[in-house]
């Protein structure tokens, strides 16, 4: 594929009529002020770019914040709705579109105009952006970046949904802005909760490590696309169900096999930590409407000598047990206050401990990126781009045309090489059968393993 887009055509996105509301962001939001999240969506087929752009505009007026800016007012970062607009550019590129889906993790794919955080944190840049890219096959990429402190996937997808709405002229979802997170939490958080809160303040060193980490993951690290079919995950739920004694879901068993299978590529029998975030609304009794990042964890420890099955199962009782044995939303604002806002941008989150080896994996199927339609057609390949390029941390979604799921890890270059290897393909897809047809992935893009 051609290295050198083609730009077509700018432009920015308004709704039309700032709201001039403003969104007082809270802990979970500012915590994650520093990071955007990527992602594209593959269509067969061209996509309008006027009628995209029109519904853009209309899906806006229902979540403004996207067309926002943040600020920081007194020490609390702030959304303001003001409709400073959506970047939408348009380029072509030579290259066909399995060749784009091809170099969606890729650091210099150009599929996606990645938000500027840091800018963005201090007004300066947006909060969300959008690039259509052209195929010379006739199919088309779009590529979706936004600012991690306005919302979660969650949040994205409804943006998504109502914008698919818009464009194919059908009513519009409902969404809902929080005017003050903490203080919704506060006032639906039970008086008492697991006493762990999610954010700890390493030491000098410590930090200092982990700055270094994060400056050398571009070189140190490799992102791997995984597929597996439904029939693998369904022979993994049968075995580790009937060993751990109970019922266990896709994501259970698709992360316990997952994580076992690196552990045992790298030679790693260590005891070790596995962070699986959780969407909390559903458990908070809290309307599915909401935007921001509603988000909490469960922390769930592996130990490689009791097996996949082990895993699993603790994996399920963890979720099962989430608001009484996990939830820490309340121990988060306590946290806050007894460290002062001043400091919170010393913190990092639990689950952030690559020196560790702590393993995150983010579930992202059953989001609904394959129902969302523009212009009659379905996307047939939905991924994440390249995000953060630090080791142990996945994300998991359904593969090619929604069929069987789609693992994106980012490991060490190492032990990446070595699961891209024949050693690695035979671990992962113990669970294929001789007479399976490959992943649609697998069959489509030739990278994936």
């Amino acid at each position: 594929m051609s290295i050198w887009p083609q730009l077509r055509r700018s432009r920015t996105v308004r709704a039309g009529h700032p709201t001039g509301r403003v969104l007082r962001c809270g802990l979970m939001d500012t915590m994650l002020a520093d990071l955007a999240v990527s992602v594209v969506l593959c269509f067969e087929r061209p996509l309008d770019d006027d009628r995209i752009a029109a519904g853009l505009a209309r899906a806006l007026e229902r979540v403004p914040v996207f067309a926002g800016r943040l600020r920081t007012v007194d020490g609390v970062l702030e959304a303001v709705c003001d409709d400073s607009g959506v970047p939408l550019d348009v380029y072509t590129v030579d290259g066909t579109l399995v060749e784009a889906m091809g170099r969606v993790t890729a650091a210099g794919s150009d599929l996606v105009d990645r938000v500027d955080a840091l800018a963005a944190r201090t007004g300066g840049a947006p909060l969300f952006t959008v690039r259509v890219t052209r195929t010379a096959d006739g199919g088309t990429v779009l590529g979706c970046s936004w600012h991690h402190a306005i919302g979660d996937l969650h949040s994205f997808m409804l943006l998504l949904r109502i914008w698919s709405a818009a464009v194919e002229g059908e009513p519009l979802p409902e969404a809902e802005l929080v005017d003050d997170q903490d203080v919704l939490l506060d006032g639906v958080l039970p008086v008492e909760d697991c006493g762990r809160p999610g954010f700890r303040v390493p030491s000098a060193d410590e930090a200092e490590q982990l700055a270094r980490e994060v400056a050398a993951g571009p070189r140190a690290n490799r992102t791997v696309q995984i597929a597996f079919t439904d029939a693998e995950v369904s022979r993994m739920r049968e075995e580790f169900g009937a060993a751990a004694g109970r019922r266990l879901s896709s994501g259970d068993v698709l992360c316990a096999h997952l994580l076992s299978t690196l552990r045992e590529l790298d030679g790693d029998d260590a005891d070790r930590m596995l962070t699986v975030p959780v969407n909390a609304r559903r458990w908070l009794g809290l309307p599915p409407a909401l935007v921001g990042n509603l988000l909490s964890e469960v922390h769930v420890p592996h130990r490689p000598k009791d097996g996949p099955a082990a895993l699993a199962g603790a994996l399920r009782v963890a979720v099962e047990e989430f608001p009484t044995a996990h939830l820490n939303l309340r121990s988060n604002l306590g946290f806050l206050a007894a460290l002062g806002r001043s400091r919170l941008r010393e913190c990092v989150p639990l689950g952030f401990e690559p020196q560790a080896r702590r393993f995150s994996f983010s579930n992202w199927s059953r989001f609904g990126a394959y129902r969302v339609s523009f212009q009659g057609q379905h996307p047939v390949f939905f991924s994440p781009a390249a995000n953060y390029p630090l080791p142990w941390v996945s994300w998991s979604v359904e593969g090619f045309r929604g069929e069987g799921y789609l693992t994106t890890v980012v490991l060490p270059a190492r032990l990446a090489a070595r699961v891209r290897g024949t050693e690695g393909r035979a671990a992962l897809h113990r669970y294929r059968a001789a007479a399976d047809a490959l992943p649609a992935s697998s069959a489509v893009l030739p990278k994936v393993v």
